[in-house]
């Protein structure tokens, strides 16, 4: 997995590239919570080709760490088949997710 951060408007936007399973999902975790801690996030899923049950609780775990904090969590630009994963698990209705990084750091 690689892991690469930007700044957008505010925002740290978390580009990863790669699957997010069992064995990737501990060091994604630990960035994200650094992140947070910060402010906002932005996952931008857009290379990631796989999503495992590890990787969704990643997701939700930054999702209720941001709720929290008082801050944002939101994920980007997923490929059809996360996206599918993340439907079907009804991540979508718990966690906002937009077409880009740019769409989700607006306003």
């Amino acid at each position: 997995m690689q892991m690469t951060e930007n700044d957008v408007g505010g925002s740290a936007v978390l580009a990863l590239d790669g699957r997010l399973d069992s064995v990737t999902a501990p060091m994604v975790e630990a960035r994200l919570v650094a992140l947070l801690a910060r402010g906002p996030v932005v996952a931008d899923l857009g290379a990631v080709r796989y999503v495992s049950s590890a990787g969704l609780r990643v997701l939700l775990k930054a999702a209720k760490d941001a709720k929290a904090a008082g801050t944002a969590f939101s994920v980007c630009a997923m490929q059809p088949a996360v996206r599918e994963v993340f439907e079907v698990s009804g991540f979508d209705r718990v966690i906002p997710a937009f077409a880009s990084a740019a769409e989700a750091t607006a306003g």
